[in-house]
């Protein structure tokens, strides 16, 4: 999939905001790529040059910074995030099948969106449910003890 970017008016007006609110604040680029990516959806390329050139910083700091934390992402996401636990309980008691199942049916890989931009689907190690396994967190709720069947009607409650 490639990532066509592009500016709208109310993306930069929003971004240039959150700059001019934050700037001179200790920890300043975080929060100010932090808001990018809220308002974005991720962070391009180009987003990151013009924060740069905002801020007066060198590109490479901003990379840097974006590169070094887990928390960024340089792909679009869905408006969904479905992460899968595949830590030790989960795996046991089916995890790895709900994951296979829900990428089959959304026909991409771990780590991936799905074209429609509904879904972003991560494997991680632990949601800290082990009793409730097999588990997975869609958006911010967690959904317990699943069989593949479960997760189909779950991503169908989806839009």
């Amino acid at each position: 999939m490639t990532h066509d970017f592009q500016w709208t008016d109310e993306n930069k007006v929003a971004l240039d905001a959150v700059i001019e609110a934050n700037r001179g604040e200790r920890g300043v680029l975080i929060t100010v790529l932090q808001k990018a990516q809220e308002i974005l959806g991720y962070l391009p390329r180009e987003a990151m040059e013009y924060v740069a050139d905002k801020l007066r910083i060198a590109q490479s700091e901003v990379f840097g910074v974006a590169t070094f934390y887990a928390q960024f992402s340089f792909k679009p996401r869905g408006r969904h995030t479905f992460l899968s636990c595949q830590g030790t309980a989960c795996h046991v008691r089916g995890g790895d099948k709900i994951l296979k199942e829900v990428l089959r049916d959304l026909k991409i890989e771990a780590g991936d969106t799905t074209e429609d931009r509904r879904f972003t689907v991560e494997s991680v190690y632990c949601i800290g449910c082990c009793s409730l396994a097999p588990a997975v967190i869609v958006d911010d709720e967690v959904h317990a003890k699943l069989t593949p069947k479960k997760t189909k009607d779950l991503l169908n409650r989806y839009e």
